[in-house]
């Protein structure tokens, strides 16, 4: 999609280390689809994540790979000296960690209300890091 936009051109660096640290973290948030189908993907044969690592090795997993990759965004954020950005993906970061402590406790319960207002978060904090991005590439 960048490269569209950019007319053909490479994107920006700045874009293409965000995009990769936040599909990264998307792996996470497919991991909380799994939660809801471990005893068929036990039947069936299928080695999804909770199936494989078990409920809270998945959970943890899902949790960790979501947040690590915002915690990077942050810093480069600051790093770019964009403080507001920065600000705003720590502040969603913040409470998607609550979130996660609750989605911890019981995985399987939690999945769907994780899945539901974390990754509204995770999105947002994608949001304002791209328009703090975006301002780098025109200069301001």
């Amino acid at each position: 999609g960048a490269v569209v936009m950019a007319g053909g051109a490479l994107p920006p660096t700045e874009s293409i280390l965000l995009a990769v640290l936040y599909s990264i973290g998307a792996h996470g948030i497919m991991t909380l689809n799994d939660f809801k189908a471990i005893e068929g993907d036990t039947q069936m044969g299928l080695k999804s994540l909770p199936v494989v690592l078990g409920v809270q090795g998945a959970a943890r997993w899902a949790a960790g790979i979501m947040a690590l990759p915002q915690f990077v965004v942050v810093w480069l954020l600051h790093a770019w000296d964009r403080p507001v950005q920065a600000a705003i993906v720590a502040a969603v970061l913040a409470v998607q960690l609550v979130l996660m402590a609750r989605f911890l406790k019981d995985p399987v319960k939690n999945a769907l209300f994780l899945s539901a207002f974390g990754v509204t978060l995770y999105v947002s904090g994608m949001m304002a890091a791209a328009i703090g991005i975006r301002s780098l590439a025109a200069g301001g």
